[in-house]
């Protein structure tokens, strides 16, 4: 019998594990691939993670990014230098996970991975979960299998919030300039952008559609091809990866008898920049603290967790939402308006960072915005 039951070994499920198994749980960590498994993801990770742990990121960082470029439809340059303290990671997810994974493992964590659950059976008092590796049982449980996952499916959660996403992307083994440069382009793609994240021995060049509905009208190949060009690589010849994104799209039940939803499974990704990485780690880190109280005894802490995540998060997500809104309906006005202004790059880095709140900024720019799309 597990103190808890975690499905899913990215950054919520990974951080949950850690964080409950260094206060003196068992914990059981099950993952349907074999660890380290590739992820497709562009790969950029916020600063702010580190303030949530206590053991250093530097092994599974490729590299950190100072400069940013910007293009509107692969023209009109402008380019940001952001303060050393505030420099991008770049990851590869295959590293990054499994480097979490292994801290959590170090704290006593059991780790089941190439082991997919098959169902799960609500006990009264504690859940059992079936594997191929035949049933196991933990008190309480954590949903964080990602937006395909089944597990809210099985705890009930039939009508979760969100608006599906869509994302395409390519890796590229290539040799990377010594200062390495993050780009993003507005207009190739309608309620989008394209991208190209550096790492240490490549890029992921992608493009996502974030706004509902709209990936149905374009392919997002020729874009990204497109956008490929630019650094002299055949798109043709990289394989690509497509994938749906669940963006949070408004205040939602994350907790259900003994169990939680963390990470994209809560639909925690941002709606303007589609970042996942840092929300699914928050995300796991309440679902621990969460776990960690009602084991103790508190029998609100769950619905504690909702509440968390719906105000913490999704508040700051609802101005996200409204900029986003604004940004893809109008990408010219956006640019000349916004990307820009030198000081725009800085405070997007600060949200990114957990230092400033989208609440903050979003005034100001809904109001420079909006002159020009709403009328």
């Amino acid at each position: 019998m597990y103190d808890c039951i975690i499905v899913g070994a990215g950054p919520a499920g990974a951080t949950a594990a850690y964080h409950l198994s260094k206060a003196g749980h068992a914990v059981l960590l099950l993952d349907a691939a074999q660890l380290p498994r590739y992820k497709p993801c562009g790969g950029g990770v916020s600063p702010q993670v580190a303030q949530w742990f206590d053991f250093d990121f530097s092994p599974a960082i490729s590299v950190k990014v100072r400069r940013v470029r910007y293009t509107l439809n692969l023209a009109d340059p402008v380019e940001a230098e952001l303060p050393a303290e505030s420099a991008l990671w770049m990851v590869r997810r295959d590293l990054f996970d499994h480097f979490i994974v292994q801290q959590a493992q170090r704290q006593g964590t059991s780790l089941w991975d190439g082991t997919k659950a098959k169902g799960i059976e609500n006990q009264g008092d504690h859940w059992q979960v079936h594997t191929p590796r035949g049933p196991v049982q933990g008190r309480f449980l954590i949903a964080a299998d990602g937006a395909r996952g089944s597990m809210a499916k099985w705890l009930g959660f039939t009508n979760r919030r969100y608006r599906l996403a869509a994302a395409l992307e390519a890796e590229p083994r290539l040799t990377v300039p010594e200062e390495p440069v993050v780009h993003f382009d507005l207009g190739l793609l309608k309620q989008g952008y394209v991208w190209n994240f550096p790492k240490a021995d490549g890029y992921s060049i992608g493009g996502g559609v974030f706004r509902s509905g709209s990936q149905r009208q374009q392919d997002l190949r020729r874009p990204v091809a497109d956008y490929a060009a630019e650094f002299a690589v055949n798109a043709k010849a990289v394989q690509h990866f497509g994938h749906p994104i669940y963006i949070w799209d408004g205040p939602q039940p994350l907790h259900t008898h003994r169990a939680v939803l963390a990470g994209e499974a809560a639909c925690v990704v941002d709606p303007f920049t589609a970042e996942g990485i840092r929300p699914s780690i928050f995300s796991g880190l309440k679902a621990a603290a969460a776990i960690d109280q009602a084991l103790g005894g508190d029998q609100q802490a769950l619905a504690r967790y909702t509440d968390v995540i719906n105000t913490e998060w999704g508040e700051e997500m609802r101005w996200a939402r409204r900029i986003a809104r604004l940004v893809y309906q109008a990408p010219g006005l956006a640019y000349k308006a916004g990307v820009k202004r030198p000081s725009s790059t800085l405070t997007m880095v600060k949200v990114f960072c957990g230092d400033v709140r989208y609440a903050d900024v979003a005034h100001r720019a809904v109001k420079r915005l909006s002159g020009g799309v709403l009328g």
